[in-house]
């Protein structure tokens, strides 16, 4: 059972898009491949799924943020990717109440996926490995805090 608190379907006012997509967009995947990262080091994300990842270019963008994110899997880290090189081999993009849904475990990719709400382009092969990678994550329980109860 999720301790988190229910996050709404919501769609953030056009002109936040329009500001952040002018914006450098590499302080987005540094942040993101950080995030991959740590979980990949605390052993949250499979092993034998992330040697499938290997040399693999990724897109992720938020649609309502406007922010976007250029990554590949190399050598055992996620990196960042500083400039466009060609067609990635998957994408992703929906807006940031999704990914926070999807995160939070409230919605699985593949509801989210067939609402519509998900946009997932590319290799379906890589698509079905990275859908698994996220449904095989066990978040660690953390200890609730007694003034949060509810």
């Amino acid at each position: 059972m999720s301790t988190l608190p229910t996050i709404p379907r919501f769609k953030l006012p056009g002109i936040v898009a329009a500001i952040n997509s002018r914006l450098p967009q590499w302080p987005h995947a540094v942040a993101l491949t950080t995030a991959l990262n740590a979980a990949a080091k605390m052993k949250l994300l499979p092993e034998d799924s992330l040697s499938q990842l290997e040399g693999r270019h990724f897109f992720v963008r938020v649609n309502d943020t406007g922010g976007e994110a250029r990554f590949t899997y190399r050598n055992g880290l996620f990196r960042p990717l500083f400039a466009a090189s060609g067609a990635p081999d998957l994408s992703f993009s929906a807006n940031l109440s999704a990914f926070l849904q999807l995160l939070a475990r409230q919605e699985d990719p593949d509801t989210l996926f067939f609402n519509r709400e998900l946009s997932i382009e590319g290799d379906t092969e890589l698509g079905l490995i990275v859908k698994n990678m996220l449904d095989a994550i066990e978040l660690p329980q953390l200890p609730q805090i007694p003034a949060f109860r509810r």
